[in-house]
């Protein structure tokens, strides 16, 4: 029987493959494989704690009805500055940094910020 270990990755189609990986980058991610041109580019990026973001090339900047997933939360260590990152980066802000208790009984911070694609992505400290 086999064991569940957990994701190996997350993926994303970019509307725009370099400015999507360089955003990702700034964010303190690192390219680890890239492959293939043009709408068959593919990159996975190491986004740490051994997990990885994959991106394909070919996303449409058509608004979807539904999104493929509600959002990507990132582990902090500091929010706020990871938010400061991502701003600085071109993410449009969506929540700013903010504490409280998630389920009552564990206290977190959080923000989000809309990355290049419109994905939703959250920034996610346990305190």
């Amino acid at each position: 029987m086999s064991t569940r270990e957990g994701f190996h990755h997350v993926a994303l189609r970019a509307q725009n493959m370099q400015q999507t990986i360089d955003f990702y980058v700034k964010l303190g991610c690192s390219v680890i494989r890239s492959w293939g041109e043009g709408d068959k580019q593919g990159a996975m990026l190491d986004v740490g704690g051994g997990n990885i973001l994959e991106i394909f090339a070919g996303g449409s900047e058509a608004a979807e009805e539904k999104p493929r997933f509600e959002h990507i939360a990132l582990k902090s260590s500091d929010v706020e500055q990871d938010f400061a990152n991502a701003i600085a980066a071109g993410a449009i802000e969506k929540t700013k940094p903010t504490e409280g208790n998630l389920g009552g009984a564990l206290p977190i911070q959080i923000a989000f910020v809309i990355g290049p694609n419109q994905e939703v992505i959250e920034f996610f400290c346990e305190k």
